[in-house]
């Protein structure tokens, strides 16, 4: 029989005493306020905190860098940044002061190295454009201690440097874990109560049901986030039998408007744990999976949804027509297909504050676990959701029209700036479709 030491009994106890603990302030705090929609006003405290913690580490930043002459890089109005402009000459020469660990020479009217310079500065001049540059994460104004989200990091004193590695022990030791089991949480409770109330006979007590349990999962991950959301015109909410369209930043924007209202999901048919959550989901609430090879099929897909929203005893459906995430500085152009079926389209503006974590998913170049782990590592996600009025489309208009006066409304409510393209259709009219099928 194993015995204990007096030493280990009490390490034993104390880890105990510490879990128990730590699950009741999680359930007493975050998952039972999570189920009922309450909130005790902690995140906002934290909010404000941090807004001061980023002022003082941002002027701090710019000291730093006046007091060695460096430049300091800015971004435009909608997030995008910018550079003050300078010569060429005087480019190369920077280069190759910082360069360069001999003696420096800046004499020389050219370099052999001097060639890599001029190929970035022509796919630079090619690459960055209006639409191309939607696809990168907003550059910050100010700091938020977190060094992926300011080119002017490299300016840190000591008392920085100190509170940064502070910030990344109070994210990675404290947030994180907690935010795993705030997550893990919600996805175990979602999985397991839509089950059960899959096996209830259909009626309204199965309808109320499983409509709270998808709420009160959702809650509970949008804690998983330290979201702070702010709701604008409730009384504009999708009703059954509609079809909310909203601009696409992340995929995290589907959690944002499913933990204040109900939705029919739409989307394509998932293996591993994505495919258990989207299997017990279907059982409780009647949502629209496609299989891979249906996904394609324009007037398959046209005629589910149409007989979705035919059923006005069904949630409305909730699409992104942009098809694909936007650095939540503007609107791309919307798909059509969700404004061919005659539906009343409800419109949902999302817009997310970057200075607490960028919500954006840059899906070229982070996979999902990677995006989720940069977004449990933020210090919060903040953002404001508006309902707009409900649309429905005119006599005298096609589905693109419509599909514009939409995305137009949605770019004007959350100060987005409305573009007329999509990736593909800008670079096609920019080189020409010749010259573009050639590339790709």
């Amino acid at each position: 029989m194993f015995l204990l030491l007096p030493f280990d009994s009490l390490i034993v106890n104390l880890l105990g005493i510490s879990l128990t603990v730590l699950f009741t302030l999680l359930l007493v705090f975050i998952i039972v306020p999570a189920i009922f929609g309450v909130s005790f006003g902690i995140r906002k405290l934290y909010m404000k905190t941090l807004l001061k913690i980023f002022a003082w580490a941002t002027l701090r930043m710019e000291r730093g860098a006046k007091e060695k002459n460096h430049q300091l890089y800015k971004p435009y109005t909608n997030g995008i940044i910018a550079k003050d402009p300078t010569s060429l000459e005087e480019e190369i020469k920077e280069i190759r002061r910082s360069g360069s660990s001999k003696a420096l020479d800046n004499t020389q009217e050219f370099e052999l190295s001097d060639i890599f310079y001029f190929c970035r500065k022509g796919m630079e001049t090619i690459m960055d454009d209006e639409v191309t540059k939607r696809f990168s994460a907003e550059e910050l104004e100010s700091w938020n201690l977190l060094s992926r989200t300011n080119y002017n990091f490299q300016y840190i004193s000591l008392r920085l440097t100190v509170l940064w590695g502070l910030g990344v022990l109070i994210r990675y030791c404290f947030l994180l874990p907690l935010r795993i089991a705030l997550a893990f949480t919600g996805i175990s409770l979602l999985v397991v109560g839509t089950t059960v109330v899959g096996y209830l006979p259909n009626g309204r007590f199965k309808e109320f049901l499983s409509k709270h349990v998808h709420l009160m999962c959702y809650r509970i991950c949008v804690r998983a986030l330290t979201a702070i959301i702010t709701y604008h015109d409730r009384k504009n909410r999708p009703r059954n039998g509609g079809i909310c369209v909203a601009n696409h930043t992340s995929p995290i924007d589907v959690i944002i408007l499913a933990s204040d209202g109900y939705y029919a999901m739409v989307g394509q048919v998932h293996g591993g744990l994505m495919g258990v959550i989207q299997r017990a989901m279907v059982k409780a609430c009647p949502h629209v999976w496609f299989e891979r090879s249906e996904v394609k099929d324009r007037h398959l897909v046209a005629k589910r949804l149409t007989e979705h929203v035919q059923d006005k005893s069904k949630l409305p459906i909730l699409i992104f027509p942009e098809g694909t995430c936007i650095n939540n500085t503007s609107v791309m152009m919307f798909k059509k297909g969700s404004f061919e079926i005659g539906a009343t389209v409800y419109p949902v503006a999302i817009k997310y504050d970057p200075q607490f974590g960028d919500a954006f998913w840059n899906s070229s170049k982070y996979g999902m676990v990677t995006y989720l782990l940069r977004m449990m590592t933020s210090w919060a996600i903040v953002c404001s959701v508006w309902y707009l009025p409900p649309m429905t489309r005119e006599a005298d208009e096609d589905a693109v029209q419509f599909a514009n006066r939409v995305k137009s409304a949605i770019a004007r409510q959350g100060g987005l700036v409305d573009l007329l393209w999509t990736r593909v259709s800008f670079m096609v009219e920019r080189w020409g479709s010749q010259e573009f099928r050639a590339i790709l």
